[in-house]
């Protein structure tokens, strides 16, 4: 009978130690994350409650009010957040396409060897360590008249009439901000899409050069599929660096003239701090983070159903 009861005992024992194992197992990764996730709890997802709240409140110098849907059904009313949404569009997409392409295309020609390799390199990623303060100021230096040289090189080459600053002109004023971000978001193409480069086995390029392939052919057979999975990160979160980067527009224009360069970041920035309706600048806000979501989920399966197909 005790041999009995003890036999019986021992599955149970045994299963309450497997038990309590693989819940050890299972909760040591967390533990170990624990940290970080809190880090990203207190700098990430609580001030995202805070300004989520905050668009349902109307502020005045003293006190708050809830308004419940009040500032979001502002907003479909607002022409100045409408213009500022297709200047956005227009920003964001010119400066990614420059970016992307010209920073492709430094990847490709430092992928190879050649005499200053070193010195290029670091003349191509010096713009990302420049702050965007300084760059935006920099750049409305060289785009003034006064003391730049840009606009009588301009002239010089018959693209003006006369050396004037395109900053001033609602026509061309966009243009200035695309330039400096073109310039300043170059290295981070450069950099990430080098990276996906040197990943490339050699072999790949020798067996399609041996089978006959082109460079042309090499490079869209060979090169393009192995750097898709990088392109399509790294264009994602470019383009929504690109859609809430307020400084580097704000330093050169200010959103002017006549709100030619306001963009949805700008909005929010004159909302929140230079009028103080916090509330509605945290609705507009709210606007733009569901537009960069829905860009995100969009581009994501997009990339998923090209691999699922390939």
């Amino acid at each position: 009978m005790v041999m009995q009861s003890t036999a019986a005992g021992l599955p149970q024992k045994s299963g309450r130690d497997g038990e309590k194992r693989r819940f050890s197992v299972a909760f040591e990764p967390w533990l170990y994350l624990s940290p970080g996730l809190v880090l990203l709890l207190l700098v990430l997802v609580v001030p995202l409650i805070f300004g989520i709240s905050y668009s349902f409140r109307k502020f005045s110098a003293f006190k708050s009010e809830f308004v419940g849907l009040a500032q979001y059904q502002a907003m479909l009313h607002d022409k100045v957040l409408g213009e500022a949404l297709m200047n956005t569009l227009w920003w964001t997409v010119a400066s990614l396409v420059l970016q992307f392409f010209l920073g492709l295309g430094l990847a490709l020609l430092l992928d190879r060897e050649f005499a200053g390799k070193k010195v290029v390199q670091a003349i191509v990623f010096l713009p990302w360590a420049v702050p965007s303060f300084l760059s935006g100021l920099t750049w409305a230096w060289l785009f003034n008249p006064i003391v730049g040289p840009l606009p009588h090189w301009l002239f010089a080459l018959g693209l003006k009439a006369e050396p004037t600053n395109i900053l001033s002109d609602p026509a061309t004023a966009m243009w200035g901000p695309i330039i400096a971000n073109v310039w300043f978001g170059i290295p981070f193409f450069a950099i990430t899409l080098l990276a996906a480069l040197k990943s490339i086995p050699s072999e790949l390029h020798e067996a399609a050069a041996i089978d006959g392939a082109n460079r042309w052919q090499r490079f869209t057979k060979v090169t393009l599929p192995f750097l898709a999975p990088t392109i399509a990160i790294t264009v994602m979160l470019r383009t929504i660096w690109i859609a809430t980067f307020a400084d580097l527009i704000y330093v050169m224009t200010e959103g002017g003239p006549a709100g030619s360069t306001n963009t949805v970041a700008t909005y929010i920035y004159v909302s929140a701090f230079k009028t103080l309706d916090k509330g509605y600048a945290s609705a507009v806000a709210v606007l733009l983070l569901a537009l960069l979501i829905l860009y995100a989920v969009v581009l994501i399966r997009i990339r998923k159903s090209l691999v699922r197909y390939s």
